[in-house]
């Protein structure tokens, strides 16, 4: 039985697939222990697998960004990002990049040494890791420990060729266009980052592991067995080639099965449906959800406009704010059961993150993206290319493009999601892990 750790950093939007992804590894004949910061032992209880207490990063994100205990510089530089989405796309993006370092590279030797010490305690054969945990995959090559490389959000926040740059997306949806010369500031920070991060990575590598083959490229750095997308595999993607590395589209990162979250929850969706046909769940993420300005102005424009609908609104530490909305047709919580619900649901509004949109796909519920960062913009591209939601720019909403937009897509179900939902349905976490561990069999050193 191959012994594998998995490790994740102190996200809830990566421990979640990730530990679903342990599990799935487990139920396939592995002895698995996932390894993440100490409030996530949770995850690992419910997928089955041994859990192991490791710190990667200085930020962390148990639920709710906001209401996580973190240090003074991580809070300040949430509250920067979170300022800058007010400002637009390339705002929002640039903001991203000056905070790159600190978020993505902080304390490599300290990472090193605690993989290190996993290692000797855990002895697996092979490593799990998060794509943009950098300091763990730096680690692990410095170290030369076998490894898979996960990949938490679009496929090209690993860059597939010498023009991408990680933090400048791939495409655009529609209705969010950066004018040329924002583009052209938003690739020179980038590039700035790029080279920044591949000269320290350079660094770290001669000192540690000297011997060791050059890290190169520091975000193009992945495992060179096998490399899992969680995402579907759309045929305009761009082709990721490395001599054989082995590309998995895992299509999503949801359990076989979802615990319900109790008799509360059904109540909750009970008496909403008694005051209106039709249900929407807004979401925009655990880092999102303190934009309670969008989350308002969502709650008034399907409210105005769409009479027989009713919403769930995950509003993070704004639902106190957001309480004089409560009422026959509006729940407010601060966190909600997001996959469960999606059965339940006739539509979600979200922020085109990579769990939110591929767990929409699963359970086959149309959307309304609002990308504000990150990949969100590229994922909004995909799934608009797709046919698969509707996307609109969270920057220049108002309340009736808001409540129009919802009339719309529960008017009529977007026309590529029954396809999609049943090819992304094909496959997800057991098709990943059985792939993935023959991926790893035929690349792991016999003891």
């Amino acid at each position: 039985m191959p012994r594998v750790a998995v490790i994740s950093p102190p996200f809830q939007s990566h421990a979640q697939p990730l530990s679903v992804l342990a599990g799935a590894l487990a139920r396939a004949g592995s002895d698995v222990t996932f390894a993440c910061a100490p409030p996530f032992a949770r995850l690992a209880e419910e997928a089955g697998v041994g859990f192991a207490p490791l710190t990667v990063s200085r930020n962390a994100n148990t639920g709710v960004a906001r209401s996580t205990r973190q240090g003074t510089r991580e809070a300040e530089r949430l509250e920067e990002f979170l300022g800058s989405t007010r400002e637009g796309a390339v705002a929002a993006l640039l903001t991203q990049c000056r905070h790159r370092g600190e978020d993505m590279l902080a304390d490599p030797e300290e990472v090193l040494a605690e993989v290190r010490n996993l290692q000797e305690i855990l002895a697996p054969d092979w490593f799990v890791v998060d794509q943009l945990s950098y300091p763990v995959t730096l680690a692990l090559h410095c170290l030369g420990l076998p490894f898979a490389t996960f990949c938490p959000g679009h496929p090209t926040y690993l860059p597939h060729g010498p023009e991408a740059l990680f933090g400048v997306p791939y495409a655009w949806p529609g209705a969010v266009r950066p004018a040329a010369r924002d583009l052209a500031e938003l690739r020179r920070a980038a590039l700035g980052n790029d080279l920044a991060f591949t000269e320290r990575f350079a660094a770290v590598a001669r000192a540690h592991a000297p011997r060791a083959p050059a890290p190169g490229r520091a975000f193009a750095l992945a495992s060179q067995q096998a490399v899992v997308f969680n995402y579907p595999r759309f045929p305009w993607l761009p082709e990721h080639r490395a001599s054989g590395t082995r590309f998995l589209y895992g299509g999503h990162g949801v359990p076989p099965e979802e615990k319900g979250p109790g008799g509360e929850w059904e109540g909750v969706l009970g008496r909403l449906r008694s005051a209106a046909g039709r249900l929407v769940l807004i979401a925009l993420g655990t880092f999102l959800s303190a934009r309670d300005d969008v989350l308002e102005l969502l709650i008034r424009g399907i409210l105005s406009h769409c009479p027989d609908v009713a919403v769930v609104v995950a509003a993070g530490e704004g639902a106190p704010g957001l309480a004089e909305f409560a009422g026959p047709r509006v729940h407010v919580a601060r966190v909600v059961p997001q996959r469960w619900l999606l059965s339940r649901v006739d539509a979600m509004v979200h922020h085109g993150g990579n769990n939110s949109f591929t767990e929409c796909l699963a359970s086959a519920t149309p959307a309304l993206i609002l990308p504000f960062s990150s990949d969100q913009f590229s994922i909004a591209h995909d799934a608009e290319r797709a046919r698969l939601a509707t996307c609109l720019d969270p920057a220049t909403l108002t309340e009736a493009e808001a409540g129009a937009a919802v009339r719309d897509l529960l008017a009529r179900v977007p026309e590529g999601l029954p396809r999609w939902s049943e090819t992304v349905r094909r496959r997800g976490p057991q098709w990943t892990a059985e792939r993935l561990l023959d991926a790893m069999k035929s690349s792991t050193p016999r003891r």
